[in-house]
């Protein structure tokens, strides 16, 4: 008998949960998509039930990392290889298609979006079936890039439209909040809920360094490490550290800049980094796996975006107790406070950031003190309890 209701319990609680759908554009290893799985695999499974459709991966037409890390985690996943992130007309109305067909497939409860491509097409198919919840979590405005007008222009008009098919608004820093909740028909669906991050697992710095230099063993070991870790793409801004760089290396000073990813400026920094004198103060070193691990082999770390939306590589750096400098600008000042956690600086000051890191790296209880204050502040205010429990609270309202 016990056991009769035991399984009455079970199917009540089964009939229950709520299924939730993720659409992300891109199934390789980015912020949105870090963000899909924290809170795929973050919410309770007795609550509810989770499946995720994710497009291709970067530049490729298959599948990337993140399918297989939320099927490891037992995330039910679901491919569209017609969802790119670059307009293609005939493939995104394929990939509205095979959107709807899920949609009325699976019938989710709440449909939860995330990239500015997954975003258009997954609310217009969530609304032509009818899901009660969209939820749309903006990690950044994209019409923010600096492109040409009319581009910017229809960038606009489609995140707007986004944002009107969506009955919740999740946007991750102030600033993007407060710009989101202006637009017309927009004002109450916003919510602010940041980002959170559970402590990583980072090597002391003597590992950390020793793996590297096991690597590249062209890394001087007697200077001060300065490093990033960044895609190498125009929104992080690196030819303004470069410039930093510059300026540094001319008044004396002795460091070496360690700059850790891939992308399309790889060609053009390399040769910016030559056309500076630069060579024997910066090192490309390209992609490192699991990068974040390895944060202590750095002295200082540097965030040089144009536009961002709430990086997770600060927060990491900041659990690695890290000295910041970074360029002042949504999403990184949310977490750093100038003087108090980090030094911020405008986006088209070099002369200032060079001083900001001649400071830290002549002050080592300057960065002490920096360093300490983020790693409070990070595991205060950015852990995956608070998100999780802020996006539940929207998935509520």
């Amino acid at each position: 008998m016990y056991h009769g209701i035991d399984l009455r319990m079970n199917q009540e609680t089964a009939q229950n949960r709520k299924k939730v759908m993720f659409v992300v554009t891109k199934s390789n290893l980015g912020g949105a998509q870090r963000y899909v799985f924290d809170i795929a695999t973050a919410l309770p499974k007795d609550a509810f039930d989770v499946v995720a459709l994710c497009g291709t991966a970067q530049d490729s037409e298959s599948a990337g990392p993140l399918i297989d890390m939320l099927r490891h985690a037992g995330i039910r996943t679901i491919f569209i290889p017609d969802m790119v992130r670059d307009v293609r007309t005939f493939n995104d109305i394929r990939a509205l298609s095979s959107i709807v067909r899920t949609i009325r497939a699976e019938r989710p409860d709440i449909v939860h979006l995330n990239s500015s491509k997954a975003g258009g097409l997954g609310a217009l198919a969530a609304r032509l079936s009818g899901v009660q919840r969209i939820v749309f979590t903006s990690h950044g405005l994209a019409y923010d890039e600096p492109r040409f007008f009319l581009s910017r222009f229809a960038i606009f008009l489609a995140t707007w439209m986004t944002f009107v098919l969506s009955h919740r608004v999740i946007c991750i820093s102030k600033d993007t909040a407060r710009r989101a909740a202006r637009l017309p028909f927009c004002a109450r669906k916003v919510r602010l809920v940041y980002n959170g991050l559970h402590a990583p697992e980072m090597l002391e710095r003597d590992k950390a360094r020793a793996q590297l230099l096991s690597v590249f063993p062209d890394i001087p070991a007697d200077l001060p490490w300065i490093g990033t870790i960044s895609e190498l793409v125009p929104n992080k801004g690196l030819p303004y550290a470069l410039k930093a760089c510059e300026i540094l290396r001319r008044s004396g000073g002795r460091f070496v800049f360690l700059i850790v990813g891939s992308g399309e400026l790889q060609q053009s920094l390399t040769a910016l980094i030559a056309e500076r004198g630069l060579t024997e103060h910066v090192r490309l070193l390209g992609y490192v796996a699991q990068a974040s691990k390895l944060l202590k082999a750095f002295d200082i770390f540097t965030l040089t975006s144009r536009k961002e939306g709430l990086p997770y590589v600060l927060l990491e750096a900041g659990f690695a107790s890290l000295p910041v400098a970074a360029t002042n600008i949504p999403g990184i000042n949310d977490i750093v406070k100038d003087g108090e956690s980090g030094a911020l600086c405008p986006s088209d000051d070099p002369e200032l950031f060079a001083h900001a890191l001649s400071e830290l790296l002549e002050d080592e209880a300057l960065r002490m003190r920096l360093g300490s204050s983020l790693k409070k502040r990070v595991e205060t205010d950015f852990n995956v309890e608070k998100m999780l429990s802020g996006t539940l609270a929207v998935y509520r309202d």
